[in-house]
């Protein structure tokens, strides 16, 4: 019993600190470019789990090393810059929409890679909701799809990366406590994050010519250390006490979160919107159906 609500208190925290996400990479994007968006969550989530890292490394073997860092570029690294591209060009309601895609690429991911044993309905409902993403993509914005589909892969690719790190950790770091795996896959990915950072943008000059900076810096920030850090705490911990396929149906009610803060935010909104949404999430069902 206890096990069974400490999983659902997990799902419910990820559901509402996720969803939130995506507005706060859009008042980000007010105030930074995207690769400096992505730099600073990374970076900032790097320096707040720092202080964890040197009483870990007697449990981190060479080969974890290895697997750790492959989750940290998979499942944090190019997510956050491939999403931070993708907002300039789409609705925050519609990135977190499109976020809802993780389960199936955790199944095709599974399945391809993972020795994972999936039923006909699951097949059909990655066509399902691939059909919504279609439709979706067609009327986000008021844009075009030939406009929209240019922003949406990149989430489709977050996504993809998403699925294939749920099924690394759950494969083969189930020996590695949630809070390690967190801790150093960031000491891993935070290094090249400063290097973009400070490489390859005026991040600094920002401080003498943008007067919204330190606003910005809040909204990067709270992503950061709630979005990010503690975030994927309490995600590795709900990987290891439940199966994939229920982990990643987190992604159910995210879009709930993200369309209301897009709701408040004045984003525009087409009746056929809800009905991909409805193709989406249906797909999403019939892929976690048992």
């Amino acid at each position: 019993m206890i096990a069974k609500n400490l999983k659902w208190i997990l799902y419910i925290s990820l559901v509402l600190i996720w969803g939130s996400s995506f507005i706060l990479i859009k008042k980000g994007l007010e105030v930074f470019d995207p690769v400096q968006v992505g730099s600073i969550r990374l970076i900032i989530s790097f320096l707040a789990l720092l202080p964890f890292v040197y009483k870990r490394f007697s449990i981190i073997s060479t080969k974890d090393w290895l697997i750790i860092g492959t989750v940290g570029l998979l499942g944090s690294f190019f997510p956050a810059y491939l999403f931070a591209i993708a907002q300039t060009g789409l609705d925050s309601s519609t990135a977190g929409i499109l976020n809802s895609l993780t389960p199936l690429f955790t199944l095709l991911m599974g399945v391809s890679f993972f020795k994972f044993k999936a039923r006909w309905w699951s097949y059909a409902g990655v066509f399902i909701s691939m059909l919504g993403t279609y439709g979706l993509l067609t009327v986000s914005g008021g844009n075009a799809f030939s406009f929209n589909i240019k922003y949406g892969i990149m989430i489709i690719f977050a996504t993809l990366f998403y699925g294939t790190q749920i099924n690394i950790i759950k494969t083969y770091l189930k020996h590695i406590p949630p809070l390690t795996i967190t801790v150093f896959q960031f000491f891993i990915i935070g290094w090249p994050a400063i290097f973009v950072l400070f490489g390859f943008t005026d991040f600094i000059e920002l401080f003498q010519t943008e007067p919204r900076i330190y606003e910005g810096l809040f909204y990067v920030g709270m992503l950061a250390l709630f979005g990010t850090a503690l975030a994927l705490i309490l995600f590795n911990k709900l990987i290891k006490i439940a199966i994939p396929v229920f982990v990643s149906s987190v992604t159910y009610f995210i879009p709930i979160v993200a369309l209301i803060w897009g709701f408040y935010d004045n984003e525009s909104f087409n009746l056929l919107f809800f009905l991909w949404i409805g193709l989406i999430l249906s797909g999403v069902y019939l892929v976690n159906k048992k």
